[in-house]
């Protein structure tokens, strides 16, 4: 009895360890079940990541931009590229250049231009000029310029070696003291910087040419990388051979036409040397001039050159990422040149214009000439000789100096020589009077 009462003990202490020893093991299975994962959902959790990875370079790579040369797919920033803005301002020149957070302005058309000009600034967020152009004294590029330097900070102004008795310069030249901006008169060969671009001067600015103010126009040739551009105001035979003759690089990629397309520029020489592979020609349509003339489309034509014209296309852009150049138009395909109606004169067509700009905001205007009380050349050669009031020269009745003179400044004179020099007047040296 004893031995069967023992025998039913251990049985019952035997099933109470195996119990306790069940709850043990199942506490520590369940606690490894939490914590360990299995190589084969380690495996399916590394496939998702890589999924999500490919997933996250395949979004990247469909947003980058792709650049204009197409072998390197890195986003171009500001700082890597170089923009042209050549704004159509009628029969006049204007061209804003930014690259990074510098830009320049190269004149601003005509004297009703300047807000106009101004105004595109703004909309292309530049409130600040590092450089300011004034290639030459003609009102159809230097007309605008005082409104906008009234209006803008501008680090350095440029003009050339040329000065005018109009009062479209008088103006600028009275602004530009105003606001106390520094002027500047490069010279050939000299090098300035523009952000990660550079320009040098092509321009022999210790030359005389006489009272033919355009071949004294500022001429440079812009570099960013690999690609260039040539810009030559209305600069024309004379100071294109000069410019052949410096030994300077004028090979550039694109070419803005000298004085919007005139034959009396834009010589075979000089296009040959130059070899543009794109031309910029700024003229206003259907101007008086003929701009631009049957001969330079012609050999433009001839050299395969592609031309963009403002009088057709408006304001024409150029981009650079340094290698490769795209623009905001198709190049013009009409190679329809101008037909002069009027006369050929420019500077003093657009010195005459009865022109105005008004500064709404500042409540500042800008009068500029007017043609009432102007002398006209024929009642000046009713005189010997026509005197210049702020020069004190005087000057033949067919110089081309009276052309530019201000009214205010025209004096009609039936003195004769020697009493005019004894007045204090110096003869005019171009046309000896």
């Amino acid at each position: 009895m004893n031995k069967k009462l023992w025998m039913v003990l251990f049985l019952i202490m035997s099933l109470c360890g195996c119990l306790v020893g069940c709850t043990v093991d199942g506490n520590v299975t369940t606690q490894e079940s939490t914590t360990i994962v299995t190589t084969e959902e380690n495996n399916e959790a590394q496939d998702d990541s890589d999924a999500q990875e490919n997933a996250v370079a395949g979004l990247n790579a469909d947003s980058q931009i792709e650049n204009y040369g197409g072998a390197d797919t890195t986003p171009l920033e500001d700082d890597d590229t170089l923009e042209v803005h050549y704004i159509d301002v009628g029969q006049g020149d204007s061209i804003l250049i930014r690259q990074g957070d510098q830009s320049m302005l190269i004149d601003a058309g005509n004297n009703n231009k300047g807000t106009t000009v101004w105004s595109y600034l703004l909309h292309q967020n530049v409130d600040h000029l590092t450089y300011a152009i004034g290639t030459h004294p003609d009102a159809d590029h230097i007309g605008g310029m005082d409104v906008v330097l009234y209006k803008m900070d501008c680090d350095t102004v440029m003009l050339p070696a040329c000065a005018s008795d109009t009062k479209t310069y008088e103006e600028l030249i009275q602004t530009i003291g105003q606001r106390e901006q520094t002027v500047v008169t490069p010279k050939q060969g000299q090098i300035y910087t523009l952000g990660k671009a550079s320009f040098q001067i092509l321009t022999d600015t210790d030359k005389d040419y006489g009272d033919n103010t355009n071949d004294y126009s500022l001429a440079f040739r812009l570099t960013f990388g690999d690609n260039s551009f040539l810009f030559t105001g209305d600069a024309e035979k004379a100071a294109e051979q000069d410019m052949i003759a410096s030994g300077l690089t004028i090979q550039s990629d694109v070419f803005k036409a000298a004085h919007h397309g005139a034959d009396t520029a834009n010589t075979e020489d000089f296009l040959t040397a130059v070899h543009p592979t794109y031309c910029v020609i700024s003229c206003g349509e259907g101007n008086s001039y003929g701009h631009p003339r049957a001969g330079v489309l012609n050999q433009l034509r001839a050299m395969g050159v592609k031309v963009f014209r403002t009088d057709e296309q408006g304001t024409i852009v150029a981009t650079s990422d340094g290698s490769t150049i795209t623009w905001n138009t198709s190049p013009s395909e009409s190679w329809q040149a101008g037909e002069p109606t009027g006369s050929l004169d420019e500077s003093k067509d657009s010195e005459n214009a009865v022109t105005s700009a008004l500064d709404q905001q500042s409540g500042v205007s800008y009068a500029k000439d007017s043609t009432d009380g102007l002398q006209s050349e024929d009642d000046a050669e009713q005189g010997d000789y026509i005197l210049n009031a702020n020069t004190k020269k005087f000057h033949r009745p067919t110089c081309a100096s009276v052309k530019r003179m201000s009214d205010a400044n025209k004096i009609v004179s039936t003195e004769s020589r020697e009493v005019l020099i004894e007045q204090g007047y110096e003869p005019c040296k171009n046309c000896n009077p």
